[in-house]
């Protein structure tokens, strides 16, 4: 996956750590940022950055979650 240049490799790593390790796991962005303690800007980059990569979807209602 080739990040964003101004995203953590460690954080992002993770991040999709958390999520394999939990596979029902499903946050907005803004628990995301609690979560993770990460900024808005980070934090929107990062989860643009895996959802781009397939590694999560974002659904209608604005929660981000792995593909069934």
């Amino acid at each position: 996956m080739s990040a964003q240049p101004h995203l953590r490799e460690d954080v992002l790593q993770r991040v999709q750590g958390e999520y394999r390790e939990m596979p029902g796991l499903r946050l907005t962005a803004a628990q995301a940022r609690r979560l993770w303690g990460i900024d808005r800007i980070d934090c929107d980059a990062l989860l643009d950055a895996l959802v781009d990569a397939g590694f999560l979807v974002r659904t209608r209602d604005g929660v981000f979650a792995r593909p069934d």
